[in-house]
């Protein structure tokens, strides 16, 4: 059997501080400067210009990586939109969550119509193996015509009080839209929000849910994922 090429062949640095920095950049709210900073502690020189290379190549690669391996979401869809601000002009995020909060994904589109609904839930579909039970969203008129139209048999619960779930996983992306100083251009933001969405929410592990012990444990699975998902051990 032919090995997988190495994608961390050629680089300057070792793997593991490539894939440490990626984590850093996708997990908090740093700017580049900041996980340059971060590095020079440690004794790593590297510019922010390089770690925003390896943020746009390695962390597309795992967030990619990270979907493929993902649990089978819940059976309900939580779905919500939220405006984001490219090159000075009004845009949406579209985003769908399930019941554990676990990120399913995103699209950025230039209008919230029924078009645009329509375009998001043929996306969502695309990538999920099952129809899902229930679809949660708000009141907004585009989300029923587009359901009417591609899930005419799924239950539609429309509410601004129950899709609190949607609208609380629109935060980390509200954050780093401040660190970004917002985006270039629609592109910028699609490719980014989706690397971000994916690599952050591996790590949100809903602590407030969980007894100290079990979260340690959860956490460190979330971990070993990704060590395994980097391919740091394939790569030294």
């Amino acid at each position: 059997m032919t090995a997988s090429p190495n994608p961390f062949r050629g680089f300057r640095f070792p793997a593991e501080v490539i894939q440490h920095t990626v984590w850093l950049y996708y997990c908090f709210s740093l700017s580049l400067r900041d996980v340059e900073v971060i590095l020079a502690a440690r004794g790593i020189v590297v510019s922010y210009e390089t770690i925003r290379e390896w943020g746009l190549r390695f962390g597309r690669l795992f967030a990619n990586e990270l979907k493929r391996r993902r649990p089978g979401p819940g059976d309900k869809r939580h779905m919500d939109e939220v405006f984001v601000r490219i090159r000075g002009k009004q845009h949406y995020l579209w985003r769908a969550v399930d019941q554990d909060g676990n990120m399913l994904d995103v699209l950025v589109q230039s209008r919230r119509s029924a078009k645009a609904a329509k375009r998001f839930f043929r996306k969502l579909l695309k990538g999920l193996e099952y129809i899902p039970r229930v679809i949660v969203t708000d009141k907004l008129k585009s989300c029923a015509a587009a359901k009417r139209d591609i899930l005419p048999g799924v239950e539609h619960r429309q509410s601004r009080y129950l899709n609190n779930r949607a609208e609380v996983s629109h935060q980390p992306t509200r954050r780093r839209g401040q660190q970004t100083q917002r985006f270039k251009s629609v592109r910028h933001a699609q490719r980014f929000l989706s690397t971000h969405s994916r690599i952050h929410s591996h790590f949100q592990l809903r602590r407030h849910y969980l007894t100290a012990a079990a979260y340690r444990s959860v956490r460190g699975a979330a971990f070993r994922a990704w060590r395994d998902v980097t391919a740091v051990a394939h790569a030294v």
